[in-house]
């Protein structure tokens, strides 16, 4: 008899290959799953809500994990963080989910964050969290812009080539863009996204803000739906994933 549990990860993704595990480098997954194997002797598949690129960080990545030895959630959570230093990973939340639960297919909206810092000095406390951006940004011309991107679209442009997904077709519930100082903020939701989709908007939405594209521009590379007609790939050091909801949360917003 196994207890499966809903974790909320955080984790710098800098050292990673990724969320998924990968034969060629370090993953988030292997790295709780080695952890689980270190406390309770079981080999046990933990599955997120999403999966995040090499160097793509998580402010609240939802997991689930079976687990057959009797623990309570807070014991695992406090075992689970001892064993993961000196990882850039921890867990901040662990409880008792329904055997149904699954952090992937029962997720009914997700959420990232994208930054971007918008100043000529180079990064230093920042280098690997954020992208710099030394030209200056219009970000209420980006934010206008976004605006097209919301709804419901064939999401061509804005996916990867190794993308898996059987449609590029997608709902865009919510694409914001604010500052705050020399940050540039760009925060969208959606049920899910393509591989690449939210770098590959906040690429394009860069050079909007820079004054090379136009918001017809933008509109123009969306019905192209044509990887070429992307300009650029915005990084993957500003892109968090920060938070997913589920049909049974009382609190839909469990920011991540």
């Amino acid at each position: 008899m196994t207890t499966r549990f809903k974790l909320v990860v955080e984790f710098d993704g800098r050292p990673f290959m990724g969320w998924q595990y990968q034969d060629h480098g370090p993953s988030v997954q292997g790295a709780l799953e080695a952890a689980v194997e270190r406390i309770t002797g079981e080999q046990a598949l933990v599955q997120s809500a999403g999966r995040t690129d090499a160097g793509v960080h998580a402010l609240a990545m939802v997991a689930h994990v079976d687990i057959a030895r009797p623990m309570t959630p807070f014991r695992l959570m406090e075992a689970l963080n001892a064993q993961l230093r000196p990882d850039p990973v921890a867990v901040l939340a662990c409880e008792v989910a329904p055997p149904d639960f699954h952090a992937r297919f029962s997720a009914t909206a997700r959420r990232y964050r994208y930054r971007i810092v918008n100043r000529r000095a180079p990064l230093t406390l920042e280098a690997g969290l954020a992208w710099r951006v030394p030209t200056p940004l219009d970000h209420a011309a980006m934010h206008a812009a976004a605006q097209l991107l919301v709804g419901h679209h064939d999401f061509t442009t804005f996916r990867s080539v190794q993308c898996q997904a059987a449609s590029p077709v997608k709902t865009l519930d919510r694409l914001v863009v604010m500052r705050h100082g020399d940050e540039v903020v760009v925060e969208t939701q959606a049920r899910s996204f393509l591989h690449h989709q939210v770098r590959s908007m906040v690429g394009a939405l860069k050079f909007v803000g820079t004054g090379k594209w136009s918001a017809r521009d933008l509109e123009r590379a969306l019905a192209a739906r044509d990887r070429a007609a992307l300009p650029v790939n915005a990084p993957p050091d500003g892109l968090y994933f920060t938070g997913v909801d589920y049909a049974t949360d009382t609190d839909a917003d469990t920011d991540d």
